[in-house]
């Protein structure tokens, strides 16, 4: 089964925090910056630990340089 999942992004806070705004929608913090894809790697490992989910289960399909992300979780 595959879902879309929109997530809101906040690279270089303080802490990393995941909010579940819907079952498809989130917001996320991150600490890692915005910059050669750290944060959105740290936004990945989040999220794919809230869902309990392998990383490899999650791909970024749009938004790879804006706040604004789509993630494709598969299985």
């Amino acid at each position: 089964m595959e879902q879309y999942l929109k997530v809101k992004v906040h690279a270089g806070e303080r802490q990393n925090k995941l909010v579940e705004k819907s079952p498809d929608t989130y917001e996320i913090w991150v600490k890692a910056p915005a910059e050669q894809g750290r944060a959105n790697e740290a936004v990945r490992a989040l999220l794919a630990a809230h869902l309990q989910l392998p990383e490899n289960k999650l791909s970024l399909i749009k938004g790879a340089t804006s706040p604004a992300k789509i993630f494709l979780k598969r299985g």
